[in-house]
């Protein structure tokens, strides 16, 4: 079975995360989960990190993929 990825995106050029996406959650649901996990984590932690965000969705099944991302364009 192929892996499944999702680009989680961001206004910021540096916060944008690419995540493997476990086997139990259904690719539509797979962004809706995700960003219920992110708003949690939000509203939980006024001062929340990005590893806060980062740990809260490897808590979830999801995994963190290295990846490149090209130069900024403007």
């Amino acid at each position: 079975m192929a892996e499944r990825l999702l680009l989680l995106p961001s206004g910021e050029y540096g916060r944008i995360r690419l995540v493997k996406v476990p086997h139990d959650v259904d690719e539509h649901e797979a962004f809706r989960h995700t960003t219920g996990v992110i708003a949690a984590v939000e509203e939980s932690k006024p001062d929340h990190s990005l590893e806060d965000i980062e740990d809260a969705l490897e808590e979830h099944g999801f995994q963190l993929v290295n990846f490149i991302l090209g130069p900024e364009l403007s």
